[in-house]
């Protein structure tokens, strides 16, 4: 039947039948507290221990009079044997065994009772986040009344690129078949033919569209519904669609996957928060902190299909166990295998997860210079570490750019420098000379080996990484780097975002918790170099997973500096920091004043003031997708071109070319591939002042039949110097002043092109052959 709609309304449907316990801040390293509790008195210099005078003899060595003392359970049972008979010895063995048995089943039950409210609450907040980013989502497209088609034009730029592959599998004759497309593709660069699965790190899409089909032929074969679908009618003269919910529907399944992997994730920053500070409250401030700044720590309600909305949970579980790791005195293999599953699980799903382990091995790197944790347990994370970039270099089937990139650079010189740094520096103290050595050695090191390896292999992929750094610091520019740095998230941070931080007072608690960490590791690593020797083991035990957090967030926070992309790292820390605002390792002082709950409710109650502000605007937040140039573009691809004809444009333009229409391409927006960044670039010449005749003539040997031209392109102005004319200017100088080609190819496309189709934001022009 069909309906109206608010924008889009649907009919509802008929009814069918059928931890270790914390030391208190005066602890003794040792786990005693001062002198024991039952000591017989005071030493004297001469090693005895001193008695108060009460009359003579050994008996008289007492002192004041004492209270009559109570008969421990040794001295009953000695008393039954001696006293008592057989049986009755055995009834007492009996009575005392139950009661050592009940009393040791109360404490057992009391601690399960403790860890199942913990994964209770965590539950909880995981199914919290599932609903709020699930509405964000559907609040923000109404994705449920959506057309097929619509929803893959909603899925934008690399989003659509990757949701192409989920939809070749679930497509394809059987799942096999599925993957080998992938393996060998030919839409996406054509005419080469790619293994898709070693380029774009597709893994994600492979296990989803497993799922699913795993999913719809169980529903099939028991008879069961998995989707319902409606006649939409879109208003404003638009022709009705059809539009189906329910987990049947492949853009419904695949999203809704995504939101519960997010919904995990919250689960487990509560786990990290309560483990991290030793209580349930520090588990409330993470996920606390994680809302009330929800716009600046996931954009995964607004872009789900990213690589990082796969990726980052797993950071989250890997971080944890980490700091697991961090704080056990010996560290078991278990725990070294789950480091390792978890590695793999997050460098599988984004190429920049390198970057990220990256931080984090100097981090734990920096943390054992200074002596907070031995070289020996460095070196078996190391080893996970090594295990899972291996794993994932033959999963990628020889992904070059894991074995030369710095993250395993890194990894083999602080390998080399555990090795032979105490046969070279034979010094036994721990100098501050030492540290700069062997700091300078790892950066000189790193950078040499990384270069090397680059130059052995011939891998140019990430060398616009060094480029992007080289802009932030030189203001180098070429055509790639200005592609990168033009767009908003790989900016430097905006100063509005401290702002933000400060208003929900993330910042200020997180600079309180930093404050105190450093302040305690200074004193700590003084007093290492004033005795000549190392703290007590179990002193520097306790702290080392402190002094690695602020390491990594120190990290973090110039990698978001930089660029604002990577504040989803910076952010979330900055919640998992602010947890340690409940630990008594760092204010039990403070605590022995106040009571924790009171301290961190009136925290809390102070930063929802701004957070709940800003959880309102996010709810508020009401759209409905559509993009009707764009639809009528595709559709008439679909309906006037052969299904082998070739196209080029804009790289977003062209993911939904190939996702919805299944015609080949020669240039998508994943851009870290060096050979896809020259026939960008050839592609975008389009929109620089060269003359028609060269810019055809490099389109044909790229074998385009059609050329998407979009005016906005050629005219929209993000900021200075950043219009597609201008950052060709950089990189063709000598024609710099011309009019631009698109603006020519938008009056008169003749003789070198003809348009084959218009609207109001697209122009198709037929590349005819010479």
């Amino acid at each position: 039947m069909v309906v109206l709609t608010r924008g889009r309304n649907k009919e509802s449907p008929p009814l069918k039948p059928g931890q270790q316990q914390q030391q208190s801040p005066g602890a003794s390293p040792r786990g005693g507290r001062g002198r024991p509790p039952h000591s017989p008195g005071r030493q004297v210099p001469g090693g005895a221990r001193a008695m108060r005078k009460g009359g003579g003899g050994r008996r008289g060595a007492r002192g004041d009079p004492q209270r009559p003392c109570r008969e421990g359970p040794a001295a009953e049972g000695l008393r039954d044997v001696l006293g008592r008979g057989p049986l009755r010895l055995l009834r007492g063995c009996r009575d005392r065994l139950g009661v050592f048995v009940d009393d040791r089943k109360a404490s057992i039950v009391k601690a399960d009772s403790k860890i199942w409210l913990t994964f209770l609450l965590a539950a909880f907040a995981g199914v919290l986040h599932w609903w709020h980013i699930t509405t964000l989502f559907e609040n923000d497209r109404h994705f449920s009344h959506l057309s097929t088609l619509e929803r893959e034009m909603a899925f934008r730029t690399e989003m659509g690129l990757y949701y192409s592959y989920f939809k070749i599998i679930i497509e394809a004759p059987s799942f096999w078949n599925g993957v080998w497309a992938i393996m060998n593709d030919r839409l996406t660069e054509y005419p080469l033919v790619i293994n898709t699965l070693q380029r774009f790190n597709l893994y994600p899409e492979v296990v989803l569209a497993s799922w699913y089909r795993i999913y719809t032929a169980v529903m099939d074969f028991f008879g069961v519904p998995t989707k319902m679908c409606w006649t939409v009618n879109r208003g404003k003269g638009l022709s009705p669609v059809e539009s189906c919910e329910g987990l049947g529907d492949p853009a419904s399944f695949y999203v809704a996957m995504i939101f519960l992997l997010n919904g995990l994730m919250m689960s487990l920053f509560f786990i990290y928060g309560t483990y991290l500070s030793g209580s349930r409250l520090g588990g409330l401030v993470t996920v606390a902190c994680f809302f009330f700044n929800h716009g600046e720590c996931t954009r995964v309600m607004w872009t789900p299909p990213l690589r990082e909305s796969f990726s980052y949970p797993f950071l989250v579980l890997q971080m944890l166990l980490l700091t697991y790791i961090l704080r056990i005195p010996n560290v078991n293999t278990g725990s070294l295998i789950a480091l390792c599953v978890s590695n793999i699980f997050f460098m599988l799903p984004w190429q920049f997860a390198q970057f990220v382990l990256l931080t984090q091995i100097a981090s734990l790197f920096a943390v054992c210079i200074m002596g907070y944790i031995d070289s020996c347990k460095l070196q078996k994370i190391l080893a996970a570490h090594m295990v899972a970039l291996v794993v994932c270099f033959i999963l990628m089937f020889g992904n070059s750019m894991l074995l030369t990139s710095y993250y395993a650079a890194s990894l083999v010189v602080i390998w080399g420098i555990l090795e032979l740094s105490p046969k070279v520096l034979k010094s036994s103290r721990r100098e501050v000379y030492i540290w700069v050595i062997e700091g300078c050695a790892w950066l000189f090191g790193t950078v040499t080996l990384k270069s090397l390896t680059s130059l052995v292999f011939g891998i140019a992929d990430d060398a616009h990484i060094g480029n992007i750094l080289k802009s932030k610091f030189i203001g180098y520019k070429d055509f790639d780097t200005l592609m990168y740095t033009c767009a908003a998230e790989f900016d430097f941070m905006e100063k509005e975002t401290p702002v933000r931080y400060t208003k929900t007072l993330l910042l200020p608690v997180v600079l309180v918790v930093l404050g105190v960490i450093i302040k305690r590791a200074i004193k700590h690593v003084a007093w290492s170099l004033s005795q000549a020797g190392q703290c007590e083991r179990e002193e520097r035990f306790n702290q080392g997973e402190l002094v690695y957090h602020a390491l990594q967030l120190l990290a973090y926070s110039v990698l978001a500096i930089l660029i604002m992309r990577l504040k989803l790292f910076l952010t979330p820390h900055l919640c998992v920091m602010a947890s340690l605002v409940c630990s008594k390792q760092l204010f039990g002082w403070l605590f022995c004043k106040i009571q924790p709950k009171t301290l961190v409710f009136a925290i809390l109650a102070l930063m929802a003031i701004e957070g709940s502000a800003n959880l309102q605007t996010q709810w508020n937040i009401m759209g409905e997708f559509s993009n009707l140039p764009q639809e009528e573009l595709l559709e008439w691809i679909k309906v006037n071109t052969r299904q082998d004809a070739v196209f080029a444009g804009a790289m977003p333009t062209m993911a939904s070319v190939k996702l919805s229409t299944l015609r080949p391409i020669v240039n998508h927006p994943h851009y870290e591939d060096a050979g896809l960044r020259a026939r960008t670039k050839v592609v975008y010449s389009m929109y620089s002042r060269k003359p028609a005749k060269d810019v055809k003539r490099e389109l044909i040997k790229l074998g385009a039949n059609y050329y998407i031209l979009e005016e906005s392109l050629c005219v929209s102005r993000k900021k200075p110097g950043c219009s597609m004319p201008e950052i060709w200017d950089v990189e063709d100088p000598a024609n710099s002043g011309r009019v631009p080609l698109c603006t020519l190819m938008s009056k008169d496309s003749r003789p070198y092109f003809f348009t084959v189709f218009e609207n109001s934001n697209y122009r198709v022009l037929k590349i005819p052959k010479e």
